[in-house]
């Protein structure tokens, strides 16, 4: 029995929130443990494993099965990554972190869906991930930047609750990136398990 888009789109947000929040803990603890191994880059490397190890136990029901959503997920969410490095590491700031959103997205949508089988509106699927990836990933910033860590700010650093605001605020942008991101994935995956629309002998793309 096919599944809804509501269904997939819960499912999707907020078991990706969990694996944000996972991914994301590499960061708010262990960023320190980096400065010595690999740095930024190995900091980011790890989280893309923790992203990847643990996103079919949780997700693979939105592909049929944690086999078939690796087949598509993991070839995608590597190149999705490798793009989004090059363009923050290229452009840095905001310029990099929109470019690295729209040309990892783009590139996403058209592995994952190949992979599946079905490209049948590309274009649509890729913008919507997009769309709700990226409002995802700027909720974070915004919990992160705008709220959490001027409170920390405000209290100093001798305070003894900084470094618990830090860790949250960091925590906060996993949470928010993995719920909008997940949510793009539900809808991805749910439009790549949707068969074409056929007119007559002609599939409408």
């Amino acid at each position: 029995m096919s599944r809804s888009l509501l269904k997939d789109l819960v499912h999707g947000s907020l078991g990706f929130a969990v694996v944000g929040v996972a991914a994301f803990a590499v960061w708010a603890f262990g960023s320190g443990w980096f400065r010595n191994l690999g740095g930024e880059l190995g900091m980011y490397a790890a989280i893309a494993i923790v992203f990847i190890g643990l996103s079919g136990v949780i997700l693979g029901p939105l592909a049929g099965g944690m086999g078939r959503f690796y087949k598509a997920f993991l070839p995608a969410f590597l190149v999705y990554s490798v793009v989004w490095c090059l363009a923050w590491f290229g452009l840095k700031g905001r310029l990099g972190e929109w470019v690295g959103a729209f040309a990892g997205c783009m590139c996403f949508s058209w592995i994952a869906l190949k992979m599946l089988g079905n490209t049948w509106g590309w274009l649509v699927s890729a913008l919507g991930l997009f769309v709700l990836h990226t409002a995802g990933y700027f909720a974070g910033d915004w919990a992160m930047y705008d709220v959490l860590v001027p409170k920390a700010r405000a209290l100093g650093k001798g305070h003894p609750d900084f470094q618990n605001y830090i860790t949250l605020a960091k925590l906060s942008w996993g949470l928010f990136y993995g719920l909008g991101f997940g949510a793009g994935l539900g809808w991805l995956f749910h439009r790549a398990n949707t068969p074409p629309r056929v007119s007559g002998s002609l599939r409408l793309h």
